[in-house]
């Protein structure tokens, strides 16, 4: 695996654990030379993974729309940043540039590009790891909805069990390492 998607929000939230969890997250894929896509932004959590991703010598490139660009501070100490037209491009270009995909702490736009990335791997257009690093408890309601949706059969068992979900960012990451992809 040579470069990981994050999915993140462009606030930080209430609890400063999900800044941590972000911090370590990175510190684990740069200690495997992993570079970092995510969406460009200089703000929330976005921020703080390539603030600490550059501070660590990694390679982050951002993906941000244009119309984003100053609502979302784009970061400007990226190794690369990539204008695109809109928000599917956006998805588009990252999915294309990462080998898997991580979704951190974060709103609706999170969700998005967690279950777009997720619809797609069910479907064939790509084999790629997608992973929830479940920080301080945040997703437990999205794992117990998906858990449900398993037994009311709307899931798969095995499609289910193809995600990484774990609250240790250094766990989840060797597990995207050896997922089977």
């Amino acid at each position: 695996m040579k470069s990981v998607a994050i999915f993140c929000g462009a606030r930080s939230g209430r609890k400063e654990a999900y800044r941590q969890a972000a911090e370590a997250l990175v510190d684990s894929l740069l200690e495997q030379g992993i570079t970092i896509v995510y969406g460009g932004g200089n703000v929330g959590l976005m921020g703080a993974i390539a603030d600490r991703a550059i501070a660590g010598g990694g390679t982050v490139v951002g993906v941000i729309p244009h119309a984003l660009v100053g609502q979302e501070q784009a970061h400007k100490g990226l190794s690369e940043l990539i204008h695109v037209q809109d928000m599917h491009q956006r998805k588009q270009t990252m999915g294309e540039l990462a080998d898997g995909f991580i979704t951190l702490s974060g709103g609706v736009g999170s969700m998005d590009e967690l279950f777009q990335e997720i619809a797609h791997k069910q479907v064939g257009y790509h084999g790629k790891p997608c992973a929830i690093l479940n920080t301080a408890g945040y997703y437990d309601h999205l794992v117990a909805w998906l858990k449900n949706a398993v037994d009311e059969g709307f899931i798969t068992r095995y499609w289910y069990d193809q995600l990484v979900i774990d609250h240790s960012p250094a766990e989840l990451v060797n597990r995207m390492i050896g997922a089977k992809i």
